[in-house]
């Protein structure tokens, strides 16, 4: 009986060796809210598992008894939060620290305790089983700090504004029908004057800006209502909050902009080789208060705003989770699977069971899944792209194909410090068209077929 072939791929020889041990002063920590565990080797010390509350003399007797267990590494979850002080402490100390995926970690059946947690971990970790998941250096995990902390401030402020539009359609004030954006010049006039004792419609609807679409008569019609003084003080509330959220939202914008001057390239960008950021004529309403393009450029060196569907908003926040360093994955393959947005095949029996990406939360992938969908109507490649492989399968497969797609892009960018060139929609049509027909031609010649162009009939 002959040995079935692999169709797909070579059988590669596998060379499985006997585990060794690859750390030989390695700790486990399993950490909670109110208690750490902390497992050392057996030979270290005479008690090999011992626990430590989280306050921080507790968290400097940890740093001394792994001193004094002549440990080097320590291995660790990621729980929620409670991982940042002694990560943080650890590492200044001068110990390797190895944080590691909680799903990368599952215990062995059986009883479950916080220490046989601990122990596991360093058992794992001591035999090099344990891979640490990707940290960007100090500066710029500060940076992303700033940047997740100024995310969630706009999130938070649009819960205000579905406050101060509650409390308008109470009243019965229609002027979301007449105004696409309540937040914008002729909203946030009217709702001030509102707020300020004036009810009257046909002076609320002079406060129509000459950009509005609607008719001042339309706008006027809108504002006749009950402006009763219990939804008043709610509206009244609302805008203050709104107001609130967004001074917060300037602060931080001007602890990045400080932050950024000292992110700069030691040399500068190359502005021979790379041209900086175009002002936008266009912004969006949460765009940052300076000029976040050139800071971004100098920062990385080239001009992410040119990807079509990255704006300044977009590349702030990659750059804020990924860094400019790219050399921390070997291949592109890499950054794209760890960004989530690559399929992982689920292979059994020779057969795939699933393509399906992996779940996550990754404020980076999170990014590029609304940049996807921006370039629905983009006259680009990537546009092209997108709307080729939305009609094909969907508009899900489409947004992870297309931010897939622009991650590589920013992957060779920042790699090899090169501009994005568009090579237009009709190239990439053109581009489309030989590849397909070069492997239909070569289907055609394993089927023992040959193809040939239609003759063309001309018509006298």
């Amino acid at each position: 009986m002959t040995r079935k072939r692999s169709k797909s791929t070579k059988a590669r020889a596998a060379h499985v060796d006997t585990l060794s041990q690859m750390n030989l002063h390695a700790a486990g920590v399993d950490i909670g809210s109110s208690e750490i565990y902390v497992a050392v080797p057996p030979e270290s010390d005479a008690e090999t598992v011992c626990c430590f509350r989280t306050f921080t003399p507790d968290l400097e007797e940890i740093a001394k008894w792994l001193t004094k267990c002549e440990v080097t590494t320590v291995a660790m979850e990621s729980t929620g939060v409670y991982w940042i002080p002694l990560y943080e402490l650890l590492e200044s100390k001068g110990f390797k620290v190895c944080l590691v995926n909680a799903r990368h970690l599952k215990n062995t059946p059986g009883r479950k305790t916080d220490v046989l947690d601990c122990q596991w971990i360093q058992q794992l970790h001591t035999y090099g089983l344990l891979q640490a998941s990707f940290r960007p250096s100090a500066d710029i995990c500060a940076l992303r700090a700033i940047v997740r902390q100024r995310d969630m401030l706009v999130r938070d402020r649009g819960r205000h504004v579905q406050h101060m539009l509650k409390a308008l359609q109470t009243m019965n004030i229609q002027l979301n029908l007449v105004l696409s954006d309540i937040t914008g010049v002729t909203g946030m006039n009217i709702i001030r004057a509102i707020i300020d004792g004036e009810h009257d419609p046909k002076t609320l609807a002079a406060f129509r800006d000459g950009r509005c679409a609607h008719a001042q008569e339309e706008i006027e019609k809108a504002l006749q209502g009950n402006y009763r003084q219990e939804h008043l003080f709610a509206l009244r509330q609302a805008v203050q909050l709104y107001d609130f959220y967004g001074q917060q939202i300037e602060q931080c914008d001007d602890e990045l902009e400080t932050m950024y001057k000292g992110l700069q390239l030691p040399n500068g960008p190359d502005t021979t080789k790379n041209q900086p950021p175009a002002p936008k004529a266009k912004r969006r309403k949460s765009q940052a208060n300076f000029d976040l393009s050139t800071s971004l450029y100098n920062m990385a060196g080239v001009d992410l705003t040119r990807i079509p569907g990255v704006d300044a908003l977009t590349a702030q926040v990659v750059l804020s989770e990924i860094g400019t360093d790219m050399s921390k994955w070997e291949t592109v393959k890499h950054f794209a699977s760890w960004l989530g947005i690559c399929p992982q095949n689920e292979i059994t029996g020779g057969k795939v069971q699933s393509r399906s990406t992996a779940r996550t939360d990754n404020p980076a992938t999170n990014a590029l899944r609304l940049a996807a969908q921006s370039v629905w109507h983009s006259d680009s490649a990537i546009g092209n792209f997108y709307r080729r492989i939305r009609a094909k399968d969907g508009p899900a497969v489409a947004n992870t194909a297309t931010a897939h797609k622009l991650a590589r892009v920013i992957y060779h960018m920042l790699r090899y410090r090169v501009d994005y060139v568009d090579p237009e929609a009709d190239v990439y049509e053109t581009q489309y068209r030989d590849r397909a027909i070069r492997n239909l031609t070569q289907r055609a010649k394993r089927l023992g077929f040959r193809l040939e162009p239609k003759q063309q009939t001309v018509v006298t």
